[in-house]
């Protein structure tokens, strides 16, 4: 269980609670065992009677109704501290359960972007979830009956010793057996629940991956191949499932046999301590129900035990991950100022999951309120820039500086909260578009927010909506199509009010024309702002004060437009090329 231990602080945390819980749990049970001590009292009353027919009848109803008054009285204060002690420990194991999750979701959001390249989302998703579920069933139910069972164990034993020494150690033959299978069966369950957990994930994250990409499968027709492969899953994942069923479904009938050899032990020996005298009718009836009182705390134990695996596995599969350490740590907790003026030198960065040699000694300098723009080939370098002045990455070699300081003394969160960043793929989560815009600063006003969308050029579109601005997107913005997924983006960014914007080729699913008034008002609204533009297209930068053309992580061309558009490479190529395509 050294997997399990990460819980502790938890228990720590909740300790009061646990505390009460249990010694609710012990009161309750001494009340339950008083009712087999109760009923074999009562079955004595009754057999004297029959051996002494001239004892008074009124003494004898009076004896009978006082225990079965008591019986009454133990079996509702028993049930009713029963339920007072699963509120106090079924209660602690729904805070956990919050708390982990809060943890593990804690935890997510500060590993590195490397760190989700690496790790498919439907297994992130499931380690939050499934592996979560399991470990709440240990934190709960799982240690709630363990310490039922162990209380009412210590209580009937002591109880039954009391009453009859002999017969009580013939009656725990069954257990030793008990526990050597218990341990052989619990191994075995660790580790056909680890790979049934792991296929588990494995269908989650094609499920998700299949919801996700819904449209492309529909749009190359390729359904059945996919239901072909997602019944191929499945049924390994319940094959996985069968198997681990099959060993849990031993200990049920293991516990009702010991428990049974455990009654006939007792009718056997007890039967012949009666007939010696040694011992009473009514301690007979005491121990049966004794013995069967304690048919489903044993019969609990492989179910205990099943869940306490589980969990362990599931907890391990959590601890991989609260493991993890990201590798962008935030080296300072003071306020490090941030103004615009972004240089880099001599940057060679290295992807480590391809090797891809993205930048090879890349300088360059943009002083506060430039606007830089970076033009190239897919794949020459130009997104990591951006990704690298987010420091979503660490660079292999080099220096980034940020006014006058490095990037890593900054503070990261302060520096990423002074970047407004649109990605190429525009990002939008199923919530209303006003929430979307607002996500870049959620104290903004519903003024702010139009005055966003009108500088991103998608006021109007919005307006034709039928919910207007509480329009509810679909996952990823669906319900929007490509060029206006970019705008509410780029609206985003600009309400934030940062020191520096990046845009990386985010006009590329709007026409020239819309495209132009958006740089018009970028323009406008980037002034004392640092600017830089990905793009592949000239009229993105032209108007930019600085232009580098990358190609293989290299620096090609620099220059402004002018001076570009007059030079022999790639920019003038490509400024020609579309100047063609826009006079035809």
């Amino acid at each position: 269980m050294k997997e399990l231990k990460h819980l502790n602080k938890y228990f720590f945390k909740y300790r009061k609670r646990i505390i009460i819980g249990i010694l609710i749990t012990i009161i309750s049970k001494l009340f339950t065992v008083f009712v087999p001590k109760l009923i074999g009292s009562t079955i004595d009353i009754i057999d004297n009677h029959l051996d002494r027919p001239d004892r008074e009848i009124a003494l004898f109803k009076s004896d009978i109704l006082e225990n079965i008054l008591l019986i009454i009285g133990t079996a509702i204060i028993a049930g009713l501290l029963t339920f007072l002690m699963r509120q106090a420990i079924i209660n602690v194991s729904r805070y956990i359960e919050f708390d982990l999750k809060n943890e593990i979701y804690k935890h997510y959001q500060e590993l590195s972007l490397n760190f989700y390249k690496k790790n498919r989302t439907g297994d992130l998703m499931n380690r939050i979830s499934e592996d979560v579920q399991k470990v709440r069933m240990y934190v709960g139910p799982a240690i709630m009956y363990s310490i039922n069972t162990i209380t009412l164990f210590v209580v009937v034993l002591i109880f039954m010793y009391r009453q009859a020494p002999l017969l009580t150690l013939y009656t725990v033959i069954p257990l030793p057996i008990l526990s050597i299978l218990i341990y052989n069966i619990s191994k075995e369950i660790h580790k056909r629940s680890t790979i049934a957990q792991e296929y588990l994930s494995k269908l989650s994250t094609f499920t998700q991956e299949s919801f996700s990409g819904v449209s492309v499968i529909k749009a190359y027709g390729i359904e059945p191949q996919t239901q072909l492969k997602f019944n191929d899953l499945s049924q390994i994942s319940k094959d996985k499932q069968l198997s681990l069923v099959r060993i849990q479904a031993f200990f049920f009938p293991m516990m009702i046999l010991l428990i049974g050899i455990s009654n006939v032990i007792v009718i056997h020996i007890g039967g012949k301590q009666f007939m010696d005298g040694i011992i009473s009718l009514g301690t007979i009836t005491e121990f049966i129900i004794y013995v069967n009182m304690l048919t489903w705390p044993v019969a609990t134990v492989g179910w205990v035990t099943s869940i306490i695996q589980q969990a362990e596995a599931s907890q391990k599969r959590i601890n991989e991950f609260l493991k993890s350490e990201p590798e962008i740590q935030n080296l300072t907790l003071s306020e490090t100022p941030i103004n615009g003026d972004i240089e880099f030198k001599d940057v060679h960065f290295t992807y480590d999951d391809t090797l891809i040699n993205a930048l090879q000694g890349v300088s360059f300098k943009v002083n506060s309120g430039e606007t830089l723009a970076i033009l190239g080939k897919t794949g020459s370098g130009k997104s990591t820039i951006l990704d690298l002045v987010g420091r979503l990455y660490d660079i292999n070699h080099g220096k980034i500086v940020i006014g006058e300081t490095p990037i890593h003394l900054l503070n990261l969160k302060r520096l990423r909260n002074h970047i407004g960043y649109v990605p190429q793929e525009a990002f939008l989560f199923s919530d209303t578009i006003n929430n979307n815009i607002k996500f870049g600063k959620e104290e903004a006003t519903n003024k702010d927010v139009i005055t966003a969308a009108k500088n991103a050029q998608v006021h109007h579109n919005i307006n034709a909506f039928k919910n207007k601005y509480e329009t509810i997107l679909g996952e990823r913005g669906i319900t929007l199509s490509g060029g206006q997924k970019q705008r509410v983006s780029i609206a985003r960014a600009i309400i934030k009010d940062p020191k520096i914007l990046l845009f990386d080729d985010c006009l590329s699913a709007v026409d020239t024309e819309t495209e132009e008034k958006i740089l018009n008002n970028l323009n406008a609204l980037s002034k004392g702002k640092t600017t830089i533009i990905v793009s592949h297209r000239v009229s993105s930068a032209k108007n930019a004060d600085q232009i580098i053309v990358l190609d293989q992580g290299k620096i090609v061309q620099k220059g402004t437009h002018q001076i570009l558009v007059n030079q022999e490479g790639y920019y003038k190529d490509l400024y020609l090329k579309q100047l063609s395509e826009t006079d035809k």
